[in-house]
């Protein structure tokens, strides 16, 4: 499972990206698990290209959000059938109350048992809202 990615939309398709700045310019490091045209293969199963970010209709950074105990969290993590996770709320004392651990100033996280997590999916944020078609 992939917690954190970027991904880019570049002609038509979608592709796992990693933003590659550049002097003048961001570039954007496509990644495909199939040959496509332009792509190289660097290993087996994992072809890259390339692109100027501006040719790319859409680029995002994805999350992974869930719920836990009636409370929104981010996932950072997962080992052993249990999944870090990191409290969105702004209470304090609401942190407190379910037993998480403070990291630092606001943040907080729990190991928290696979079995207990609601409602994972993927938020995705634009890094380029005046392009935006995704």
């Amino acid at each position: 499972m992939s917690l954190h990615f970027y991904r880019a939309r570049w002609q038509g398709s979608d592709y796992v990206a990693s933003p590659e700045p550049h002097a003048l310019e961001l570039w954007v490091r496509l990644r495909s698990p199939d040959p496509a045209d332009g792509f190289e293969e660097v290993e087996p199963g994992c072809h890259v290209r390339t692109v100027p970010a501006a040719e790319c209709s859409a680029l995002h950074f994805v999350t992974t959000e869930c719920s836990w105990r009636g409370e929104r969290f981010q996932v950072h993590d997962e080992r052993d059938g249990r999944l870090l996770i990191e409290y969105l709320g702004g209470s304090a004392p609401a942190a407190l109350e379910l037993g998480l651990e403070r990291v630092e100033r606001g943040v907080y996280r729990i190991w928290a048992p696979r079995e207990e997590i609601t409602e994972m999916a993927e938020r995705a944020v634009s890094l380029n809202v005046e392009n935006e078609h995704f």
